[in-house]
């Protein structure tokens, strides 16, 4: 049996899953109003976790890439201000060092294998895999 308009029907999948594929992941969050970043701003505990950060592994390696030493890193938050200290603070949990959403890749991988067989199962065409 012929389904009309198969061939266009596969063409336009694959067109829409390039599309789909190409697309940047966009996230979305809270961001906190200006007033309220200005009035409960705890300098001590946001330099306390800049410093954590900071004094990871590769952030360290990277800075001394760079050239700076811990005085000089130490010097450069002393003369920040609390508003950006806080923000500084807050834009930590925006960082992804080293991680990548594989799994998404695995479940786009998984969707577009499903399309391809079931676009084979309904034209009728069979592959042979030969050695």
């Amino acid at each position: 049996m012929r389904i009309p308009l198969m061939r266009q029907v596969a063409w336009y999948l694959v067109f829409a899953m390039f599309i789909i594929g190409i697309a940047p992941k966009a996230e979305a969050g809270f961001t906190p109003s200006e007033v309220i970043a200005l009035s409960k701003v705890d300098r001590a505990a946001d330099l306390d976790r800049v410093q954590k950060t900071l004094e990871t592994k590769m952030i360290r390696e990277r800075l001394e890439k760079f050239g700076l030493t811990q005085d000089e890193i130490n010097s450069r938050l002393a003369r920040l201000s609390d508003q950006q200290v806080h923000r500084l603070a807050l834009q930590l949990d925006d960082l992804k060092v080293g991680k990548d959403d594989a799994l998404g890749v695995i479940i786009a991988l998984l969707v577009i294998a499903i399309l391809v067989v079931l676009l084979l199962q309904l034209t009728g065409h069979r592959v042979i895999v030969t050695k």
